[in-house]
């Protein structure tokens, strides 16, 4: 019986375009394969669990110790909002807001009415470049710099010796409540910045006002069967609280990967959920490319240990949100495949579960591994994947174990 599941998002770390991705602009983007061209890219621990035997990734191994699949995304998006919903349960089939020429003057003006503050930019801007053009003029005056992308968010960026944080806070509270309905974009974030003109550095007091799920996920149906459920980093903002009994704020992603191994050799019995978003923000946004490479090495080296510390009932997945291809002219999220590795004294070895068609089989296999039924989006896949026996198909190891579970499209090789 398998008491406890780490769940682990690389923030972005999207493994090639899905074939819809023509219509987000996003043809061509590959976030691993972008990071793999750098010098610093070290991935031989993601490698041995079956990072590069994915389908659609080159430079497989033979008989790799993991569960192993990529998984295509039902939901109509491509940010860390709906990628984290469908990962817990619930498909957003309907796109979230954006504002490519800014938000509407009714929101602006009843957000400076409330505020108080004036507003500055108010169209999409790169994060580091917007603190650039317009830092100066809002030191200077103490308007607010409000901007978007072309994610579903409503941005806030003021620097914290002009705006204290806690202000800031208040200030996309407000937001919050204003942005809803047509306009219910899928995050209210303050972006807190410090420094002198023109040298302004984002700091790591940032925090996301995210929308409240407008269903369960799998965080709701584990926290009423009485389990334990854990957010480490911006799970909690993720999904507004709801669900959620445990969580921890943290720094970076070192500081991520720090609390998840403290929370292991703790005694609980449920999920804990984590976000490392530094791939996301700091490098796949910025596009660079070794940075994000670096941030891909000092998680796999964090691995092993993890890894030899699991208790003989936990189980460990890491997976993705959405794609960043730091190599595109864009600085924005990319319509991608996610992957999955999973791993645990429970689990064989060398299952390759293929393409699976949607996010939500993640969910449903925890809810499954949990004991729980599972009335949200989703197919299992835990009967594949478990060691006391192969319940349907055939198990042998490094093949395909589900071929109905494969979208149409794909043309899956069995090794």
């Amino acid at each position: 019986m398998i008491k406890r599941v780490f769940l682990i998002v690389l923030d972005s770390l999207g493994v090639g375009e899905l074939p819809d991705a023509y219509k987000f602009g996003d043809v061509g983007s590959n976030t691993l394969r972008a990071i793999r061209t750098s010098k610093f890219f070290v991935g031989d621990n993601l490698k041995k669990l079956g990072m590069f035997n994915i389908d659609g990734v080159e430079g497989g191994i033979e008989n790799p110790t993991g569960v192993y699949a990529r998984l295509s995304e039902k939901s109509a998006g491509k940010d860390t909002t709906v990628g984290h919903w469908e990962i817990a349960g619930l498909v957003s089939e309907n796109p979230l807001p954006t504002f490519p020429d800014g938000f509407p003057k009714e929101v602006i003006d009843e957000f400076e009415k409330q505020t108080g503050r004036k507003t500055l930019c108010n169209k999409p801007y790169s994060g580091t470049e917007v603190i650039k053009d317009f830092g100066k003029e809002h030191v200077d005056t103490g308007a607010l710099i409000v901007y978007t992308s072309a994610d579903s968010v409503f941005q806030i960026a003021a620097h914290e010796d002009v705006v204290p944080v806690k202000e800031l806070y208040r200030y996309c509270e407000i937001a919050r409540k204003i942005l809803t309905g047509k306009y219910g974009v899928g995050r209210v974030i303050a972006r807190p910045f410090v420094g002198s003109y023109p040298d302004f550095v984002r700091t790591d007091n940032r925090h996301d006002f995210s929308l409240t799920p407008p269903g369960d996920t799998m965080l709701d149906i584990i926290e009423r069967k009485g389990l334990d459920t854990i957010g480490v980093g911006k799970i909690y903002d993720i999904f507004n609280g709801k669900g959620i009994k445990e969580t921890y704020h943290i720094h970076d992603n070192a500081d991520g990967m720090r609390v998840t191994k403290e929370l292991q050799a703790k005694d609980f019995n449920g999920l804990c959920f984590v976000n490392l978003v530094d791939f996301d923000m700091k490098y796949g946004h910025r596009n660079d490319v070794d940075g994000y490479a670096k941030a891909v090495a000092e998680f796999d080296a964090w691995l092993p240990t993890f890894i030899k510390d699991m208790k003989a009932d936990d189980v460990l997945m890491i997976t993705s949100d959405h794609g960043c291809d730091p190599l595109t002219p864009s600085t924005d999220h990319s319509r991608e495949y996610i992957f999955l590795l999973a791993t645990g004294k429970t689990l064989k070895e060398n299952v390759n579960l293929c393409t699976l068609d949607g996010y939500s089989d993640i969910s449903a296999t925890i809810l499954d591994a949990f004991g729980i039924e599972n009335t949200l989006q989703g197919k299992s896949f835990l009967k594949q994947i478990e060691k006391q026996q192969c319940r349907g198909n055939p198990c042998a190891e490094g093949v395909c174990q589900d071929a109905s579970r494969r979208l149409p499209q794909e043309s899956v090789h069995h090794r």
